[in-house]
């Protein structure tokens, strides 16, 4: 098993979309906070079965909310770096730059 970093950027992703989704419906944003972890959790187990999407970037879509976690391997160390956590309607490009 892999263990996760969620770089800063990242943080500030799931921050602002849990903000969104509470001001949609009370909750709601726990909910996507608890379903991204969710997801971390599952990539960390099981890293290689996500496809790589940008030069060594892999990216796995979130089961309920249209959202990608950004993320990158670190073999030697065994660990899994979140790098971005974006909708899915953003320009890929956006995360590029990060």
């Amino acid at each position: 098993m892999y263990k996760a970093i969620i770089l800063p950027l990242a943080k500030e992703d799931i921050i602002e979309a849990a903000h969104y989704y509470n001001e949609k419906q009370k909750g709601l944003g726990k909910r996507f906070t608890r379903e991204v972890r969710s997801k971390i959790e599952y990539i960390c187990t099981n890293p290689k079965s996500v496809a790589v999407r940008y030069d060594k970037t892999r990216c796995a879509l979130l089961d309920v909310f249209p959202f990608m976690v950004h993320f990158s391997m670190d073999e030697k160390q065994k660990m899994i770096i979140v790098s971005a956590v974006f909708h899915t309607s953003l320009n890929p490009q956006k995360w590029e730059k990060r």
